[in-house]
């Protein structure tokens, strides 16, 4: 299906552009292979610290602990 070529008329430059770069995003999309689900291996891996930190205290020594 075709865009109507009455629409296309009424656009600007600027928005032919935006509707040729939404088109091309689209036709790339589809084409996308798709990988790996995410893990979660890594849930429960901070338990043996609930009795010590709170959630909050946790996420900042995560933070430190991986050097950000």
């Amino acid at each position: 299906m075709a865009l109507p070529k009455e629409l296309l008329e009424q656009l600007t430059p600027e928005q032919e552009k935006e509707v040729q770069d939404f088109a091309q995003f689209l036709i790339e999309k589809k084409g996308r292979v798709k990988g790996k689900k995410v893990g979660q291996s890594w849930a429960g891996a901070m338990r043996k610290y609930r009795d010590q930190y709170t959630s909050l205290e946790l996420q900042k020594k995560a933070l430190e602990w991986r050097g950000d």
